[in-house]
């Protein structure tokens, strides 16, 4: 699959969870339209359940059969890539059907079976880097992947646990993780999450996305991840981290700008 070119970034970018097939539509139309004016890859993002919710009483979305459905109409109608995640071996191959990257969470960055179940599919993989693990680290991950025979493979940064409730990004490690040869992304909206100090839901400081996003585009992340969605203090999950959908087009705009710059 085809994400990268001399222009831009690419932005990875959609909903934290599926909650209805309206929001998923209009959220996947908005961001269609923007990508397209500004000339940014993208490939939309969603998930049908999240199963490392904080509290048992936490929505965690349609489950596998029918949001994979539902995805794969998404997909059908308007034409886009999907980058979807798993949580365990089992639901690799029915995800590999339609998904066109698969994503694994932090938490199970180091769950070898499940990296290279991913890695057997022969679709891209894309690793959210755990908040416990060094850029140097890595390396270790990629090993997993290259030896059960994947080469299509991105990093993504997410934060660092900084103590409890708390994560700060380190943006010198991305050069670092770049070294190793692949596409390094930035998710600029768990990275301003605060684990676990909402009452069994996880906070966030949604205000500095912009500032992060940014500061990652400097650093020289080579794509965006992003959870949007069109009213973030109505979502279901995620609400203190999700970024709006009418500020993207903002600044992913600047943010563009910013990557001309640093590639000369």
């Amino acid at each position: 699959m085809k994400l990268m070119n001399k222009k831009s970034f690419f932005l990875a970018a959609g909903p934290c969870v599926i909650e209805n097939e309206k929001m998923l539509y209009q959220t996947a139309r908005t961001l269609i339209r923007i990508t397209s004016k500004l000339n940014i890859p993208f490939i939309f993002k969603s998930s049908y359940d999240k199963a490392n919710r904080t509290s048992v009483s936490s929505f965690r979305g349609p489950g596998l059969r029918k949001g994979l459905n539902i995805l794969k109409g998404l997909k059908e109608k308007l034409k886009i890539p999907l980058l979807i995640d798993v949580h365990c071996t089992e639901e690799v191959e029915p995800v590999a059907e339609i998904a066109d990257m698969i994503q694994i969470p932090a938490f199970l960055c180091r769950q070898t079976d499940l990296l290279q179940a991913a890695a057997r599919t022969g679709k891209w993989v894309n690793v959210k880097k755990g908040q416990f693990l060094s850029p140097e680290s890595v390396k270790y991950i990629i090993e997993k992947l290259e030896t059960a025979g994947c080469r299509e493979i991105s990093i993504t940064e997410r934060g660092t646990s900084f103590g409890y409730g708390r994560l700060v990004v380190d943006f010198p490690g991305i050069p670092v993780m770049k070294k190793f040869g692949y596409p390094v992304l930035f998710d600029a909206t768990h990275s301003v999450q605060l684990p676990s100090t909402g009452q069994g839901k996880t906070g966030g400081t949604r205000e500095v996305i912009p500032l992060l996003l940014y500061s990652a585009v400097v650093s020289g992340a080579d794509g965006i991840f992003m959870e949007v969605h069109p009213n973030p203090d109505k979502a279901l999950s995620d609400r203190e981290s999700q970024f709006s959908l009418s500020r993207v087009e903002k600044v992913l705009t600047k943010a563009k700008e910013l990557y001309r710059v640093m590639e000369g």
